[in-house]
C-alpha cells in the first residue's frame, strides 16, 4: 500500500501536475492540503478517471484539504472533534452592543477517512504568522484539540496516519538555517513541544529518505536559488500509529515534482506499507 501526502497549493493550478503524478507514482491514498477550492469545485471527475475516490473539504478560500484513495473511502469526517475556530483580531471599533456575535466555522483544514482499513486524516496546520499574533495562539489551541481527536481514536485501537503540512520544523536539523528562523513561527518551543505530545500519544514520525543532501527537506520558498540551493524545511510530516510505523518499507520525498514551471512549493512525501 502506497500512501503519500502533499501540499499543491491550488490543485486547479496544478492540474496537469497532479494527474500525471498520479499515473506515474501510483499512490494508492494522497492526502493534499491547500487545494484552495470548494469542495464542489474539487476535480473529482479528472482523478477518478485514474481510479480514485475523493473526499474534499474546501470553502474556496486559502485552505482546503481532500484525500483520494482507490482502495476504498468510508467514515468522511470533515473537520476533528473540538477543531476551533479562528476568530481573528478584532477592532473594537467595529463592535456595537446592538450587533450579534456570529460564531465562525472551523476553517478547512482537516478531512478524515477510512481507506484500506487505515484512518487517513490529512491535515493543513495553521501558519501562525507571528509569535505574538492571534493566529499563533490559534494554531496552538488547533494543536491541542487535534492531540485530544487522535488520541480518542488512537484508545479505540485505530490504525491512523495523520499527515499533511504541519507548518512545524520538528527539530534544528529540520531547517536550512536555525539563525534564519530565530524569532520566526514553526521553529518555536511551544510549537514543537505540541508536535512532541503527538508523538508521545504513541504517533510515529515516519521521516523519509532525502534526495538530495543529509536532510529531508519538503518545501523551499519560492525566492530564486532556495530550491535549488536546497534552502528548504522539513514541514511536511507523516505521522503513522505503532501498527502503521511497522509497516513501512520505505519513505522519500519526491523532488522531481518540485521542479519545472509552475510548481508548487512543497514536494510529495511518499511512504510505502507492506
Amino acid at each position: 500500500m502506497r500512501l503519500a501526502t502533499w501540499n499543491v497549493n491550488s490543485v486547479k493550478a496544478r492540474l496537469p501536475r497532479l494527474l500525471g503524478w498520479l499515473a506515474e507514482t501510483g499512490p494508492d491514498v494522497v492526502c493534499l492540503q491547500e487545494t484552495k477550492c470548494r469542495a464542489d469545485q474539487f476535480p473529482a471527475a479528472e482523478v477518478e478517471e485514474l481510479g480514485y475516490a475523493t473526499a474534499a473539504h474546501g470553502d474556496g478560500r486559502w485552505n482546503g484539504v481532500a484525500i483520494l484513495s482507490r482502495v476504498g473511502i468510508e467514515d468522511v469526517s470533515n473537520s476533528f472533534p473540538g477543531e476551533p475556530a479562528y476568530e481573528g483580531e478584532v477592532d473594537d471599533a467595529q463592535i456595537t452592543l446592538t450587533e450579534p456575535v456570529l460564531q465562525r466555522a472551523p476553517e478547512a483544514r482537516a478531512v478524515g477517512a477510512t481507506c484500506g482499513g487505515v484512518r487517513v486524516w490529512s491535515l493543513y496546520a495553521p501558519n501562525g504568522r507571528t509569535p505574538d499574533s492571534a493566529h499563533y495562539a490559534y494554531k496552538l489551541e488547533w494543536f491541542a484539540a487535534l492531540r485530544e481527536a487522535l488520541a480518542a481514536e488512537l484508545a479505540a485501537g485505530t490504525q491512523l496516519v495523520a499527515c499533511g503540512d504541519y507548518n512545524v520544523a520538528p527539530t534544528d536539523d529540520d531547517v536550512w538555517d536555525p539563525a534564519v528562523f530565530v524569532g520566526s513561527t514553526h521553529v518555536t518551543p511551544s510549537e514543537r513541544q505540541a508536535l512532541a505530545e503527538l508523538r508521545a500519544l504513541g504517533l510515529h514520525d515516519v521521516v523519509p529518505t532525502p534526495m538530495k543532501g543529509p536532510h529531508p527537506y519538503t518545501y523551499w520558498d519560492y525566492r530564486a536559488g532556495m530550491f535549488h540551493k536546497n534552502m528548504g524545511m522539513r514541514i511536511d510530516l507523516f505521522y503513522a500509529s505503532e501498527a502503521v510505523a511497522g509497516r513501512v518499507r520505505s519513505a522519500y520525498v519526491d523532488r522531481e515534482a518540485r521542479k519545472g514551471k509552475g510548481p508548487s512549493d512543497h514536494a510529495p512525501v511518499v511512504v510505502d506499507l507492506d
